[in-house]
């Protein structure tokens, strides 16, 4: 034992907290954020296949109102950070991965809206002509316009991506197991019509986030209150 190193006061006390954030389960999130996310996505994505299903619209694309929660999520994100008097590395590992996220889905949403309309575009600027189809199922003869396929499936695999990274690396199962229901949930949307896409984008955003922040949440709420 004599050759065991001694530990220094800092070393110490260093140790010490590592064990508490340890036992603590190393995951101290206030849920807001998955709150926010899961309440936008699952309202969206219900609302759209009700529009859908019965055959009406709102006046404006609800989807909007995912990019809308941007700005409250800025905000969250700055008293949050205040909030912290020590950032660990995992911790800026894990909002890095949400924050290219962000990105990403911000970036997906431009090409799905951009690219059809371009495409088109080009289509009538090259052949002067427009391009006509059937539609099955009005069994209307209808303007052709170029759009992306299974947009759905996209978003799913996006979704299930910062999900299982902070699951996996905190080993919190609630996003663990909504991050594995939403490749689940991708796999089924390669089959399924836009119509019920509508319906697993909102079942994602209930499982993938809004369940797991509210137990953050409560967690969070219980250990301020201890």
């Amino acid at each position: 034992m004599e050759n065991d190193k001694q530990l220094n006061p800092q070393e110490s006390l260093q140790l010490i907290a590592e064990t508490i954030q340890k036992a603590k389960g190393g995951f101290h999130e206030t849920g807001i954020s998955a709150i926010l996310w899961g309440s936008v996505v699952s309202a969206a994505g219900l609302v759209s296949f009700i529009e859908k299903y019965f055959n009406f619209y709102i006046g404006f694309d609800i989807w909007l109102i995912v990019l809308a929660a941007i700005i409250p999520q800025v905000f969250i994100s700055i008293k949050e950070n205040k909030n912290k008097k020590v950032i660990a590395h995992d911790e800026k590992f894990l909002d890095a991965t949400w924050m290219v996220y962000g990105i990403s889905i911000f970036a997906l949403m431009f090409y799905i809206n951009i690219v059809p309309n371009v495409s088109q575009q080009l289509i009538t600027t090259y052949d002067n002509s427009q391009l006509y189809i059937k539609n099955i199922a009005t069994n209307k003869t209808e303007i052709w316009r170029p759009y992306i396929f299974s947009q759905s499936s996209l978003y799913l695999i996006l979704f299930s991506i910062p999900t299982l990274v902070t699951g996996i690396a905190r080993r919190f199962k609630p996003m663990l197991y909504g991050g594995l229901l939403c490749l689940a949930l991708f796999v089924i949307s390669c089959y399924t019509i836009t119509l019920w896409d509508m319906l697993l984008l909102a079942l994602a955003g209930i499982f993938n986030w809004l369940i797991p922040g509210l137990i953050l949440r409560s967690r969070f709420l219980k250990g301020k209150a201890c």
